[in-house]
């Protein structure tokens, strides 16, 4: 775009007889070169506003486009091959329409998500653990979560590395994500850099006891869509269930129901809408979460198949004085082998704040 902008400046300098251009061999008079001038300001400063990824930059490249192509037009002979650039351009153009409207699809799935009743204020004492599994309750406390209120809002943003096969390439991803706690929901947005300026982008949600999963290539083409059946509710809820490990104190929701499996372990099993999924929760003599086991439906509509799931603890960090696992590796445990799906790490989190988009 900047170089398109460039070359409409030669019509302006034509035009205004500011130099002698000779790939221009037809006159532009000086209303065009304004139009000339005006277009290369357009293609720079919508240059300028995609470098800094600010969306403003489809307001200016779209008239940018047409009045070249116009401009085009009346010196054809000269400038037709500025057609192939504006082209170029419109290719980029149509993903990023179509990413600006899965945004403000999410969006709003998020605002929704944000705005259920906010529970009253306690603090967590010991005497709410009592009824835990020891093992539990040492976790909770080694967390942090005594004397703070409930966390009834998250956000947390990652970033990472997954692959969609056995052997198949790692692709760079972020993501961001927003839970509610007294009605158990979720929803996550994702970026996937597939190869340079190719990028697979995805939302994966549970609300109401219900797990939908929608990817998209460039926002455009959908690739992956699944949702509200019983092996995807299922396998949603497994996920939901695995990550309160990010925001511990949702432990004493009253859809979870705790087990004691031995010293080291708890059997966490989840009831809401409907909808039942369990896993067990592995922890260090210390106390600390490290790791997630569960049998979990992998794959989409009749082809799932229940598989052996594993999230493993690679790294803590504190978070708002919060003790949270901030890095965390996934694992089919398939019977052909291991399958490590995804890396995640992550980069940002708050409790409480809720952040209501508009």
């Amino acid at each position: 775009m900047v170089s398109h902008g460039l070359i409409h400046l030669m019509g302006f300098t034509k035009a205004f007889e500011l130099a002698s251009i000779q790939q221009l061999t037809k006159e532009i008079s000086r209303p065009a070169g304004i139009f000339w001038l005006l277009c290369a300001l357009l293609f720079i400063s919508a240059a300028v506003f995609l470098f800094f990824k600010m969306e403003w930059w489809l307001f200016l490249a779209v008239p940018a486009i047409v009045v070249s192509q116009i401009l085009i037009v009346m010196a054809w002979q000269d400038a037709k091959f500025g057609s192939i650039l504006n082209f170029l351009i419109i290719l980029v153009i149509i993903p990023a329409v179509a990413e600006i409207r899965f945004n403000k699809m999410v969006n709003t799935e998020i605002n929704m998500l944000l705005k259920q009743p906010v529970a009253a204020q306690e603090l967590i004492t010991d005497e709410k653990l009592y009824n835990l599994p020891p093992v539990v309750q040492t976790w909770l406390r080694k967390s942090g979560v005594i004397g703070k209120p409930v966390m009834q809002f998250v956000r947390l943003k990652q970033k990472g590395m997954m692959r969609t096969k056995e052997n198949g390439n790692w692709m760079k991803f972020s993501a961001r994500q927003y839970f509610t706690v007294a009605k158990p929901q979720f929803v996550w947005q994702t970026s996937v850099n597939v190869f340079p300026l190719i990028t697979l982008n995805g939302r994966d949600k549970f609300i109401d006891g219900r797990g939908h999963l929608l990817i998209r290539l460039l926002s455009l083409f959908t690739v992956a869509k699944s949702g509200n059946d019983e092996k995807v509710n299922s396998a949603t809820m497994i996920r939901y269930l695995a990550e309160i490990s990010w925001f511990p104190s949702a432990a004493l929701s009253k859809f979870i129901r705790w087990e004691p499996v031995d010293s080291f372990s708890a059997k966490a099993i989840m009831d809401f809408q409907g909808v039942r999924a369990e896993g067990v929760f592995h922890f260090n003599p210390a106390g600390d979460f490290v790791r997630f086991t569960a049998d979990r439906y992998m794959g989409n509509g009749k082809d799932a198949k229940l598989e052996k799931w594993l999230v493993e603890v690679t790294g803590y960090k504190e978070f708002h004085g919060y003790h949270i696992p901030h890095k965390n590796k996934v694992t089919w445990q398939l019977q052909t082998g291991d399958f490590n799906w995804a890396d995640i790490e992550i980069t940002e989190m708050d409790f409480n704040t809720p952040e209501i988009y508009r």
